[in-house]
């Protein structure tokens, strides 16, 4: 490891995530390195030296003349194509300042790079344009409604496609466009980003009345802080960076040679005829196709989000049926797979817009995939990771996320105990017992092909499908859970909520589950309890009763504060302080909480039980908390506390390892089981197994009740990324477990 903590040699890895980054090739590595030591003037001295940087520079401008196809008009050197974007609408939107339009707009696709319209609405904002910002909508394969160009163009100051998308590689028709725009408007300023066309598809901007076209070298094997940007000759332009007057006065600042320098190499690779470094086109769909067959053999049932005959080979944007994008994100990323969710420049989005925009189904938008390769890409690399994508499925179908098609089937059993599900902040539960007899309880729709594949592979007996209530969102789950899964289950008349009607308890191997009425978020509302042969409640299924640091919402139909009381006061005399209370819903991303913790971090309970204030006390307080918070927010099932932030100590790599060194100090590994069979942490971190406990969070209530923790001991925590782990380390904090540490980077910063 070396001194900035990253890996002085890079681990092996199949990287399908060129969209986002490629490698610098070594041969442009090569001639940046030389920039940079030998050819490293100043292109504005008079010097040899400069006169050499500047014969550098005006030689690779040149060379992008020929690669683009624009031997007329402006080649600008910039950071990249933000800054490129950036010019061509503050050059648009200054020129606009004293337009005549009575209803001006500014139009762009709605499938653009999030740069384009976030740019427009800043500019349009600042310069005071007060133009209406317009997406033009797209069919379902991502091609831009020109008929609609047609309608708004006439009032347009601007409009701005692309000419291959970044998330879906779907291109557009420029000519058909172009038509369409100057058939009506002569004037109106056209920007496309072909960021993502370059090297992939043959450009002639000179022959095109295309204005402005930004480009970025990091896209296409150059170093990361250099593009251009090319400027029809006429175009308005204004200088977005004044100063020196470098560029001949359109772009100051000294000019990033290095970069240029990439640039310069990459030029000359794509103008080299003999040269194989790119591939052909014919080529680059052998290699989408094989990767198609690796991906449809290893998964199965999977959903491709675009039309491959109206996209450029190097991009396959997909969903795998009934997994969630992180599910196969964290699967791929333990392998040594990169790939990416949607954009990789659109930090936190949990859907994707380009998708949306498309018309696809929330389902494919929020569990989009996107592998990506370069142009430069060998035969080799494809087939190596074609190979390592097949690996999976035996990981996969150990993990019941895939069925089996072997008649012996190599699948670990089933996590025996309490699994948690989650999908957007619901909970689900499943409970399996020695003998391979399990109970679910809150189903989620979304969920339910996964169920069904665990029950399916494991042939489990489905004693019980239960509701704890009637719940708004997810009204028809336990019905179609029950018809997916009516083969392994217990047959008998079942109430509303899936209880047998015949019975109080459900008897286990070892434990039994009772039922309770506990109305208050609604009406119909039972927790479940499951007791030890002892009597003490080991898990408390409470539903929206209780939310992890706060309680459920009264404000709704059926919901009642008076009732709530009485239910809370009645379920603390069944629990004890380590009962581990499992909801509906967890907003707060506890995973787990005993029920001393709960009233610690919910004052309202907590004063109700202490006997501070009564159940009408109680009642108002709720009535007035709910009716304040369900006009603010729009969760439906419950609201709960801002907890403070708890600080876990953050160990580097280094200092986890002598910690581990001592006798009562163990890693606990949060990752999924199915990371786990990807990649092995012990010998990752050369850490004996005997100190390695795989907890992941969902089985994080689980090992509460199980003694797998001693608040004795010392805990080093640690996931891919440090993110999971660190909401763990936070999670047994708070229950009381002291010397808890969290790896700080996770696996991606081991070395």
């Amino acid at each position: 490891m070396s001194e900035f903590l990253l890996p002085d040699e890079p681990k092996a890895q199949v990287y399908l995530d060129a969209n986002a980054t490629t490698p610098v090739l070594p041969c442009i590595a090569e001639v940046v390195c030389h920039a940079m030591q030998i050819c490293f003037g100043n292109p504005s001295s008079p010097h040899i030296t400069g006169i050499q940087a500047k014969h550098l520079l005006e030689q690779t401008r040149q060379k992008a003349r020929t690669v683009i196809g624009a031997q007329q008009g402006d080649i600008l050197f910039t950071s990249g194509a933000t800054e490129g974007i950036q010019t061509a609408i503050v050059s648009t939107l200054i020129n606009a300042k004293h337009h005549t339009k009575p209803n001006p707009v500014l139009l762009y696709g709605a499938t653009e790079h999030k740069a384009v319209p976030n740019t427009l609405k800043h500019w349009n904002t600042v310069l005071e344009i007060n133009a209406d910002i317009i997406a033009i909508p797209v069919n379902r394969d991502g091609i831009l409604d020109l008929d609609f160009i047609a309608q708004h163009i006439d009032n347009a100051l601007m409009i701005c496609t692309m000419a291959v998308n970044n998330e879906t590689g779907v291109y557009q028709d420029l000519s058909a466009i172009e038509k369409v725009i100057r058939s009506r408007n002569s004037q109106v300023t056209w920007m496309v980003d072909c960021v993502q066309a370059l090297g992939k598809q043959q450009l002639n901007l000179s022959e095109t009345t295309i204005d402005y076209a930004p480009f970025s070298g990091h896209k296409l094997y150059a170093p990361k802080g250099i593009g251009l940007l090319y400027i029809r000759q006429g175009s308005p332009y204004t200088p977005f960076i004044a100063g020196g007057g470098q560029e001949s006065g359109m772009r100051s600042g000294t000019e990033n040679l290095p970069g240029i320098a990439g640039l310069n190499k990459l030029f000359s690779l794509l103008l080299d005829k003999q040269d194989e470094t790119f591939k052909s086109i014919d080529v680059l769909n052998l290699y989408r196709d094989k990767l198609h067959s690796a991906l449809v053999d290893t998964f199965g049932s999977i959903t491709f989000n675009h039309d491959f005959a109206c996209s450029v080979p190097t991009t396959l944007n997909f969903a795998v049926n009934d997994l969630t994008s992180k599910e196969v994100i964290d699967l791929f990323d333990a392998a040594g797979i990169r790939v990416s969710g949607g954009s990789a420049c659109s930090t936190g989005a949990t859907q994707s817009f380009v998708l949306d925009a498309m018309g696809a189904s929330q389902w494919q938008s929020e569990n989009a995939i996107r592998l990506s390769f370069g142009p430069a890409a060998t035969m080799a690399q494809i087939d190596d990771a074609c190979e390592q994508i097949r690996a999976l499925k035996t990981v996969l179908q150990a993990n019941c996320l895939v069925i089996s098609d072997s008649s012996f089937p190599l699948q670990e059993l089933c996590a025996l105990g309490l699994t948690q599900f989650r999908h957007q902040g619901a909970c689900s539960w499943l409970y399996v017992t020695d003998d391979q007899h399990a109970f679910i309880i809150d189903p989620i729709i979304e969920l339910i092909p996964r169920f069904e594949k665990i029950v399916t592979t494991q042939n489990l007996t489905i004693t019980a499908i239960l509701n704890t209530h009637e719940h708004q969102e997810r009204h028809c789950a336990l019905d179609l859970m029950r018809s997916a899964l009516k083969e392994y289950l217990v047959a008998g008349e079942v109430d509303k909520l899936g209880w047998p009607t015949n019975s109080d308890k459900l008897q286990l191997t070892t434990h039994v589950l009772e039922k309770l009425a506990t109305p208050g978020h609604s009406q119909d509302s039972v927790s479940y309890l499951l007791k030890a042969n002892n009597g003490d409640v080991q898990y408390c299924f409470c539903g929206d009763l209780i939310l992890p640091a706060g309680l459920g919402n009264t404000a709704l139909d059926g919901g009642d504060a008076m009732k709530m009381a009485h239910s809370l006061t009645m379920l603390a005399a069944e629990l004890n302080p380590q009962s581990v209370v499992c909801s509906g819903h967890d907003y707060q991303q506890c995973f787990a909480m005993n029920w001393a913790v709960q009233q610690q971090q919910t004052p309202l309970l907590q004063a109700l039980l202490k006997g501070d204030i009564d159940d009408a006390e109680f009642t108002a307080q709720k009535q007035q908390a709910d009716l304040q918070q369900h006009t603010q927010a729009n969760t439906l099932c419950g609201y709960v506390n801002a907890k403070p932030a708890v600080e876990t100590s953050q160990l580097s790599f280094n200092q986890a390892k002598e910690i581990l060194v001592e006798g009562n100090a163990y890693l606990i590994d949060t990752r999924e089981p199915y990371e786990h069979g990807a990649n092995n942490l012990s010998a990752l971190l050369n850490v004996p197994i005997a100190k390695t406990l795989n907890i992941p969070l969902s089985r994080m209530a689980h090992a509460l009740t199980q003694g797998q923790l001693d608040k004795n001991n010392q805990y080093i925590l640690v996931c891919r990324s440090g993110n999971r782990s660190k909401i763990a380390a936070a999670n047994l904090t708070e229950l009381g477990y002291s010397s808890v540490y969290n790896l700080s980077g996770g696996l991606a910063l081991t070395g």
